[in-house]
């Protein structure tokens, strides 16, 4: 039984003293926003995703409402991810082609007359599973070759999604930075091209346009916000792994809003907690976590932090959170499972862990120094990004159905006369 708190937490107070973040203008310029949303919405199958309020939910937490931006269902592709691989993709031909400045429409980047100007391509990445399916996806529509690195402990669901497109898929007996290594090393003796959501020295433009493509879902959020009266929510949880989502969720809302932003909280799984430990360490660089980096939480395994966005985290996120495994299966047990009236969620492992850590913050005395920090209460709006659906089929059985990672006695709570 796993003994960690379901909430471990670092404050980051400077954040708030920066209005105008360096690192969030670099990496998300003006314009930058409406170009994504111009080009995602030019693929075929587009639709915005659906933002889920779970009504019931917020007032048993007692915050004023919990909306979930529901990314299972883009694309059919069960996950964000593709968002950031195809945005990426389209700068790099652009860029390949000397069309910097313009904008290529989704037919013209996948004619047949394109395709000749660019030659045999192939793409290459490493993924926990969902970044991986994205680029070949994409590749698959370029009709250009791809290769994907994933590491010994990916599941054989997430494979065979992956190779669905098309792509050959390499297991790499390491964890997911030993697959983004070995991705940059044949990539290099093969002469393809990373399409990577982790930056290096060097490799800083493509890792950037991924982050720059998942900024298409906060733009849709805004309207769907909209929609209801809220012109912005006052918090954000957010899941990192490498950072990439986070940043470019933080990164969104701090170029939007400045000084007036929401009120960000990144969250990790525990052993996998690289910006949550950089937190700690707090000289403003982004710092390694060894060991296997053994969670549920795949899309979040992961023990380096990619620099660029770290950058953008350290200016802007307000609390990083370090949460066990059985936090993010709560997450799922929730969602699968709501309250009368709510609606129902698929969210896998990495999806969940937001709403796990949301449960225990706004509802256990424990951690009332968190939600004290926050400022989270009856007239709080919180944005959850449900980043992935049901991607490992027999895991996400385990835990819902059998109860695999169930919240261990001492932080169970009794749920008296709720229906």
């Amino acid at each position: 039984m796993n003994t960690l708190p379901p909430i471990q937490w670092i404050a980051n107070p400077r954040a708030r003293t920066i209005a105008d973040s360096s690192a969030v203008r670099q990496n998300f310029p003006p314009g930058v926003f409406d170009q994504t949303v111009r080009f995602h919405r030019q693929i075929p199958g587009y639709r915005i995703s659906p933002l889920r309020h779970l009504g019931r939910l917020s007032d048993m937490l007692g915050v004023g409402g919990i909306w979930v931006k529901d990314e299972s269902v883009r694309l059919n592709l069960n996950s964000f991810k593709v968002l950031g691989g195809s945005f990426a993709i389209y700068q790099f031909i652009k860029q390949r082609l000397g069309m910097e400045n313009e904008e290529l429409s989704f037919e013209q980047l996948t004619s047949p007359e394109t395709r000749e100007r660019l030659g045999d391509l192939t793409f290459a990445t490493a993924t926990d599973g969902n970044h991986g399916r994205g680029v070949a996806w994409a590749a698959e529509q370029l009709k250009c070759r791809a290769v994907i690195y994933v590491h010994k402990d990916t599941s054989v669901a997430r494979i065979r999604a992956i190779e669905g497109y098309g792509a050959t898929v390499h297991i790499v007996d390491g964890t997911y930075d030993d697959a983004v290594r070995r991705a940059d090393e044949e990539a290099a003796a093969n002469g393809w091209q990373v399409i990577s959501d982790t930056s290096w020295e060097g490799y800083e433009d493509i890792p950037r346009w991924v982050m720059q493509g998942y900024t298409t879902m906060l733009s849709e959020a805004q309207e769907q916000l909209a929609g209801q009266g809220i012109v912005k929510p006052t918090h954000v949880f957010v899941q990192a792994g490498v950072g990439a989502m986070a940043a470019a969720v933080t990164g969104f809302y701090a170029s939007r809003f400045g000084a007036d932003r929401p009120t960000h909280v990144v969250v990790e799984p525990a052993t996998a907690d690289c910006l949550y430990r950089s937190a700690g360490i707090g000289d403003g660089l982004p710092h390694d976590v060894a060991g296997d980096l053994q969670t549920i939480m795949a899309g979040l395994a992961c023990g380096e932090p990619s620099p660029i966005a770290w950058g953008v985290l350290w200016d802007s996120v307000d609390a990083f959170v370090s949460c066990p495994d059985y936090v993010a299966a709560k997450g799922m047990r929730v969602y699968g499972v709501p309250l009368e009236g709510d609606p129902f969620v698929v969210s896998g492992e990495s999806g969940a862990v937001t709403l796990g850590a949301l449960t225990f913050i706004a509802d256990n005395a424990d951690f009332r120094d968190l939600k004290d920090h926050l400022g989270l209460g009856p007239d709080s709006q919180v944005l959850l990004i449900n980043s992935e659906g049901n991607t490992d089929p027999n895991y996400f059985r385990r835990v819902v159905w059998e109860g695999a990672d169930s919240v261990p006695e001492p932080y169970r709570k009794e749920l008296s006369g709720v229906s």
